[in-house]
């Protein structure tokens, strides 16, 4: 049998390799500059239970830059986020809700 060829490990890492990963965590784009990390957690938290919500700041003018991130305490809950809210308009602006991608190791 072709599987019984490859070893456990060599499976192991394929099987991770093509796995899709979910993470509780979304990244938010295209927010206004006025919204506030308050806004932005009232906005999701009818999704499920957050465990923080981090928008992104300019540093040195400390100005925000317009996205965000809103880790959720569930994968269940992050996925009925971007199902819920990409391409809905908040503050007057067209947002999108995608999963977070982690940063390079």
């Amino acid at each position: 049998m072709w599987c019984g060829a490859i070893s456990s490990s060599k499976l192991s890492f394929f099987s991770k390799l093509y796995q899709r990963n979910f993470c509780s965590e979304v990244f938010v784009s295209r927010l206004s500059h006025y919204t506030t990390e308050d806004e932005l957690k009232k906005t999701f938290l009818h999704f499920g239970k957050i465990k923080e919500v981090r928008l992104a700041r300019d540093e040195k003018t400390q100005r925000l830059k317009g996205f965000g991130f809103v880790r959720f305490e569930s994968d269940t809950a992050a996925e009925k986020a971007i199902k819920g809210m990409d391409k809905r308009i908040i503050q007057g602006r067209l947002i999108f809700v995608e999963i977070a991608k982690s940063k390079p190791e």
